[in-house]
């Protein structure tokens, strides 16, 4: 796994997985990503949850057809850690999300290591 497209593609499958599913099931993931309390289940929602997975399907895209050059894996991982603010608040701050909110953290967290390590690569 020393090749930088590898990885960049390896980048884009959070977005396209996760982003699928919102976009398919999106009262799946509304009923098992946020708690009860801010829960709603209306069109609205399937409709922000579909508009939501259609922008992390199109990320995806990106990131697995286009070419990486060392700035692009270094700007992807600076561009993920305002996303770990975002999943700290809303799960312990203000408990929006569930604990399933952990696929996001752990997919930027993997992300982030992939996006480091192309960086780190592409210099070679």
């Amino acid at each position: 796994m020393r090749n930088p497209l590898v990885i960049q593609r390896l980048i884009a499958l959070p977005f396209l997985g996760l982003g699928a599913w919102c976009l398919f099931f999106p009262a799946m993931v509304e009923r098992l990503g946020v708690n009860p309390e801010y829960r709603h289940l209306s069109t609205t929602t399937a409709l922000m949850m579909g508009c939501f997975g259609s922008q992390a399907i199109l990320s995806g895209l990106f990131a697995w057809f286009s070419r990486f050059t060392r700035m692009t894996f270094l700007a992807y991982a600076i561009a993920l850690l305002p996303f770990f603010w975002f999943n700290y608040w809303f799960v312990f701050v203000v408990p929006v999300f569930s604990r399933w909110m952990a696929l996001d953290f752990v997919s930027n967290i993997v992300m982030l290591a992939l996006s480091l390590w192309g960086w780190r690569l592409s210099k070679a």
